[in-house]
């Protein structure tokens, strides 16, 4: 069971260093719901919302780790194109976190690397393709990203990749936490699926909760 006290104390921390609640999310591994009611209302607003708390630290502090997982993805990646007959030409991850794994699977498919940073506030403008690396334009395009909560951040992705001359493709994530299958009209996998079922992971007792859709 998460400490509920203890990701408020981390969630305030944070956002005390100026980090948007998007920035917050990515860190802990929770929804900007989560994140937004722990800022404000802490340990103290009662039951915070129905979420599930995903860390992979484990992986993070390995890089072998996150090429193993990497491949478990790209393994993910081939199948879902080889059912649908269709090859990718860059393979697109999703700042912070979506990255690294991004970066091994484009190796392991001898794919472009692209890299996108999110608007820092959840439905305002600012996400962009950095110049640092591959163009999505004209290309087909397979986004990467650690955690899918509300399919928010994949879906400005996907609409920023179009926006740039790209076609999106396949949405690939190790945990979907939601029981969407698609986003955006694109095609969502998850290495793992999972969702609350009644009562909260955070903090016990009965249902307080955003919807997952």
């Amino acid at each position: 069971m998460v400490d509920v006290k203890e990701l408020a104390r981390r969630a305030r921390e944070l956002n005390a260093k100026e980090l948007s609640d998007r920035e917050i999310a990515d860190e802990l591994h929770l929804s900007v719901d989560t994140v937004q009611y722990l800022v404000e209302q802490g340990e103290d607003g009662g039951l915070p919302p129905s979420d599930v708390k995903v860390g992979w630290r484990s992986l993070g502090v390995s890089g072998t780790r996150i090429a193993l997982m990497s491949d478990i993805l790209a393994d993910i990646v081939m199948e879902e194109l080889q059912n649908k007959n269709m090859e990718v030409e860059v393979v697109l991850g999703i700042a912070l976190n979506g990255v690294p794994f991004a970066t091994y699977i484009s190796e392991n498919m001898g794919l472009d690397l692209a890299v996108y940073k999110p608007p820092a506030e959840r439905g305002k403008a600012g996400g962009a393709m950095s110049a640092n690396y591959a163009s999505v334009g004209g290309k087909r395009t397979v986004i990467i990203d650690d955690v899918v909560t509300t399919g928010a951040t994949a879906e400005e992705a996907i609409k920023d990749v179009r926006e740039a001359g790209g076609d999106p493709a396949l949405v690939v994530v190790i945990v979907n936490k939601s029981s969407l299958n698609e986003i955006g009209g694109v095609p969502l996998r998850g290495l793992i699926r999972a969702r609350s079922m009644g009562g909260t992971i955070l903090g016990g007792g009965p249902l307080h909760s955003f919807p997952y859709h």
